[in-house]
């Protein structure tokens, strides 16, 4: 082993999930930068090192220092001091204000800070409230300094130092020693497979009871995320032994106390659920008894004279199922109106909202995301609300609407229902009185929520509450060749690719990824934009079955921020650099915030001395702390799950073999009816003869149309 000491000068590379870097150091001896290579992530720039390790030949890079250990010690130099200082490590110092400390205390800086740091508000610009958080960050940087060392020595990723710390304060190590279990349960982005890595480490019992539960919580959550509300038992051991690498009768005796505890429930014999969604899914459908128990007050009402009245006032004629669906609603307590683009879902949603206002109900509108909600409002020009913001969600205390303070309407009409999970479905019936009229408006044909639960087709399944499907297309929308290839995508016939000049619908050929990327960015970056006079982040939105592969959308996130935002200012963490006025994603429901997982912003604001963004969501500014964003990814492409509920005036889609495990009819169906003006398809028409074909949709493990069939029979 041979010793290297120097001082970093750049982090060239960091991987997030084991910590490998590769950083570049100015060490003595050396006329050039010397490539180091190993687990780093805790070095900063500017920091001085003593590395341990030895020199390698690397076949494409050349010469290296592979790192075994090291040690981080004072930066001699006050050039060092003023690098390690400006790094963005400790909030409240940046560039400029790392120059004008180390400018006033030279190399007597670092201990200035440690000892006397106070003595900072001598500085030029520095104030009490900036010496206050200078104090602090340095306090915590200390203490996360020690939470990453500990986690590298044990072989684990140190990319959740930050959250660790933040969750558990100055008992993050002893926690972690005690029981590092606790970190898949407590710390969102921190599975099991990592705590499990830790625990190893460790020299935890791989057979303990916390190891079991924590695998089986593991599982049961996964499943939740693909869309299942409960496991079947076989379903449940056969995934958590390859995981867990343990034998059937230790993992069945964890699950039988875990079902003592109720840590988990058991229903019907063979279903396990995590109590959340067993309790939505049953409350859901006693819910829907009780409000199908009451006689709808507007039943005989004299429809058809409201009806022509409108007709005549607004100069429309509505065909004989929409007048059925508006009848439907009225004599109903609980109704599903459905249909694919085209068949004038919005045009009958108007037609029943103004019957209503006619008989002086009280109409309130809600749909699940805020582009959902904020389209909603503008094609019936009310106000139309989140479901969240609806209910009145208030972190702790959860919905201030709900069984005791429900919801002051007549008349609930909820847009984009197939979007909506079981858990938010159960959370808004509670606030729904038994006296109130509920509509729910989808398409079912497109894909199920994200969130566990098929709300929408389960209800529709069960034959329990009034159902119109609307199935006719408009004359108007005849002329779009968007409508009539998706209805052919949902008939599964292969859509019309033979686009014209004047079409809405283009195919461009293309079965090397590489040239599909290329295409994808002349696209958004000058073809569209040029000819359709449009802004090219606001108004095209890049769409990817999966998040993966070379046409994925973080292969092409990164290649079209550098196309359409080479903005200079910016901030990074983890592997991501975020810009000014990069258009964002937000990937978790943060109640605290009041941003929810799918909403789409932008960056508007960059604090690179306080480690600080503004991200504009729908016109209002919420702000992030740099290490909250792992819940922000960058959106000039995204997937087609994360689409839904949106609507964009040009989509772009990458349709490839590379994608062949997520290439499904209901996919492809969901991507082209998000393109509002135009649609391109850029891929091989076999992947989209695949999609085509391929109707085997994954059947969600729920039981809400049995649920809900009994209380139909009770």
């Amino acid at each position: 082993m041979e010793y290297l000491s120097g001082i970093v000068e750049r982090i060239t590379y960091n991987n997030e999930e084991n910590g490998f870097s590769v950083i570049k150091i100015k060490s003595r001896g050396y006329a050039e930068l010397v490539t180091v290579v190993g687990n780093l992530a805790a070095v900063n720039v500017g920091a001085a090192i003593r590395l341990k390790g030895d020199w390698r030949h690397d076949s494409k890079y050349g010469k290296q220092f592979s790192v075994v250990d090291y040690r981080e010690t004072v930066p001699a130099t006050i050039a060092g001091i003023e690098k390690y200082l400006g790094s963005g490590m400790i909030k409240g110092i940046g560039p400029v204000y790392a120059k004008r400390i180390v400018a006033r205390f030279k190399e007597n800086t670092l201990k200035i800070i440690e000892e006397q740091p106070d003595s900072l508000i001598d500085v030029e610009g520095i104030g009490q409230r900036r010496v206050d958080m200078i104090k602090r960050a340095w306090q915590e940087q200390k203490e996360i300094k020690n939470v990453m060392l500990f986690l590298q020595s044990n072989g684990v990723s140190t990319a959740y130092a930050v959250k660790i710390y933040k969750t558990y304060g100055n008992e993050s190590i002893n926690i972690v020693k005690t029981n590092p279990y606790r970190l898949a349960d407590d710390i969102w982005g921190i599975g099991f497979k990592t705590a499990d890595k830790i625990a190893r480490q460790l020299g935890f019992d791989s057979n303990s009871f916390e190891r079991c539960r924590s695998g089986l919580l593991y599982v049961l959550n996964e499943l939740s995320n693909d869309g299942h509300c409960y496991a079947l038992r076989d379903q449940l051991f056969e995934v958590a032994g390859s995981i867990l690498e343990l034998d059937r009768p230790l993992i069945e005796g964890t699950l039988d106390r875990m079902l003592e505890e109720k840590l988990v429930i058991g229903d019907e014999g063979n279903a396990v659920y995590l109590p959340a969604f067993y309790y939505s899914e049953l409350g859901a459908a006693k819910r829907v008894r009780q409000i199908l128990a009451e006689e709808s007050k507007y039943k005989a009402a004299g429809i058809d004279e409201h009806l022509k009245n409108i007709q005549e006032e607004h100069n429309i004629q509505y065909d004989d199922i929409q007048i059925e669906a508006v009848k439907t609603a009225a004599g109903s307590k609980l109704m599903v109106l459905t249909g694919g683009p085209g068949t004038g879902k919005t045009t009958t949603t108007l037609a029943i909202i103004k019957v209503f206002q006619k008989l002086n109900a009280r109409v309130l509108l809600a749909a699940p995301t805020g582009r959902a909600a904020k389209r909603m409002a503008e094609t019936t020009g009310l106000e139309a609300k989140t479901i969240h913001r609806l209910l009145e969600y208030k972190p702790p205390e959860g919905y201030k609407k709900n069984e005791e303070s429900p919801l002051d309407c007549d008349v609930l009409i909820i847009d984009e229902t197939s979007m909506v999970d079981i858990m938010l479905f159960y959370n808004l019936l509670k606030a729904v009185s038994n006296e109130t009229v509920l509509i729910l408006v989808g398409d079912v044909d497109q894909l199920p929520s994200v969130g566990a639960g098929n709300v929408l087709k389960d209800i529709i399944e069960s034959e329990t509450v009034n159902v119109v499907r609307l199935t006719r297309i408009f004359r108007q929308a005849q002329g779009s060749a968007i409508v009539t290839n998706a209805h052919r995508i949902n008939r599964g016939e292969t859509p019309n690719l033979k686009g014209g000049k004047s079409s809405d619908f283009f195919f461009i050929e293309e079965d090397e990824p590489q040239k599909v990327v290329e295409t994808i960015t002349e696209l958004c970056s000058k073809r569209l934009p040029n000819y359709y006079k449009v802004d090219p982040v606001n108004d095209i939105q890049v769409l990817c079955p999966m998040q993966k592969g070379e046409t994925g959308a973080f292969n092409l996130n990164i290649i079209l921020q550098e196309a359409l935002n080479p903005a200079e200012v910016s901030i990074k963490y983890g592997g991501t650099v975020y810009r000014l006025n990069d258009k964002v994603m937000q990937i978790k429901n943060n109640y605290d915030k009041n941003v929810f997982n799918g909403d789409i912003g932008s960056i508007t604001g960059i604090d690179t001395e306080d480690r600080m963004l503004a991200i504009c969501f729908d016109g209002v500014n919420v702000e992030y702390d740099a290490t909250e964003l792992d819940e922000v990814v960058l959106a000039y492409a995204t997937t087609v799950h994360k689409s839904q509920g949106s609507e964009y005036k040009i989509v772009v889609a990458p349709v490839t073999m590379q994608h062949y495990m997520m290439l499904q009819r209901n996919l492809l169906y969901t991507c082209v009816t998000r393109a509002k003006k135009i649609l391109v398809l850029v891929g091989s028409k076999k992947a989209i003869g695949i999609a085509v074909s391929n109707n085997r949709m994954q059947k969600r493990n729920t039981m809400l149309v049995e649920r809900l069939k009994r209380s139909r029979d009770d």
